[in-house]
């Protein structure tokens, strides 16, 4: 879609845990959760602790290995518990790497733990919800628009086979020529299908969805989100062209519709707060020798 800004490259699942998403939508078995689901030596999983362990993975992996990768979850599952098995065997948990290890890795459950129940039992007033909102109100703000791109000279666009190059002038004229077709009662979708040099979206009329704001460039939000419905632009320049837009709908979320997804993007800040407050309570005391925080 052009005009449009690249999306951050999500983050990636850990490397030990290899999951095939599949249908993310995809869900296990119902079972009871006491019944054994591994068994691995003289170690047992029931059903509730396999589907905890999936708790602990990153959120995007969750639905996935409660669906289609549940097996090749639990194969993991086996391997740590298999390795586990062997390495007390040969007594590696008596060593003094193990019990360094195991302390914290202890440490870490558990802290994980107590942070997740810090976050389930945080309180959040109608006033912290609302100032959020007030300070977010353009992230629940969308618009639904159709464009015809002229590109120019110099634009990432190629050019349609056939087709001049046009100069930035010569581009502007054309955009301004066919702003007046339409304002004229030419159908705004089928000029879009014959002129558009976006091929993706001209296919369709032009039409480029619903979108928020920061998934376009500058220039071309800026139009789209001052227009109303039904009111076409002047020529819009951007790296790729002059667009003329073409507003369908302006949609604006009010406060009740996104009141659930409100409390899940203020609790990881007010989680964070509070484990910083804990942290206040007890400050670290750090070697200056070691860490290089003596005074020069």
């Amino acid at each position: 879609m052009l005009g449009q800004t690249p999306p951050p490259k999500p983050s990636q699942p850990p490397p030990e845990v290899k999951l095939d998403v599949g249908n993310l939508l995809a869900k296990g078995p119902a079972v009871p959760p006491d019944r054994v689901v591994i068994t691995v030596g003289d170690t047992r999983v029931t059903a509730a602790q396999f589907d905890r362990l999936i708790g602990l993975l990153p959120q995007q992996n969750q639905a996935a290995a409660r669906g289609p990768g549940r097996k090749q979850f639990a194969d993991y599952v086996v391997q740590v518990l298999e390795l586990a098995q062997e390495g007390r065997r040969l007594k590696l948990d008596q060593t003094t790497d193990y019990q360094t290890l195991s302390v914290f890795q202890q440490a870490n459950v558990l802290a994980g733990l107590t942070a997740e129940e810090i976050r389930k039992n945080l309180k959040l007033s109608d006033a912290d919800l609302h100032k959020y909102y007030d300070d977010h109100k353009t992230e629940f703000e969308q618009v639904h628009a159709r464009h015809i791109l002229i590109r120019f000279q110099g634009s990432p666009v190629p050019v349609k086979p056939g087709q001049k190059d046009l100069s930035d002038a010569d581009a502007l004229a054309k955009a301004q020529d066919l702003r007046k077709e339409i304002q004229g009662g030419a159908d705004f979708a089928a000029v879009a299908k014959r002129e558009s040099d976006d091929t993706g979206s001209g296919a369709n009329g032009g039409d480029l969805g619903a979108f928020h704001h920061g998934q376009m460039v500058p220039s071309f939000e800026q139009s789209a989100f001052a227009l109303k419905p039904g009111e076409l632009s002047d020529p819009v320049k951007s790296q790729y062209g002059y667009h003329l837009i073409k507003v369908e709908s302006h949609d604006f979320k009010n406060f009740d519709d996104v009141r659930a997804d409100l409390e899940n993007r203020i609790k990881p800040e007010q989680t964070k707060k509070a484990i910083d407050e804990l942290q206040k309570a007890t400050p670290p005391v750090f070697d200056p020798e070691f860490f290089g925080l003596e005074k020069k």
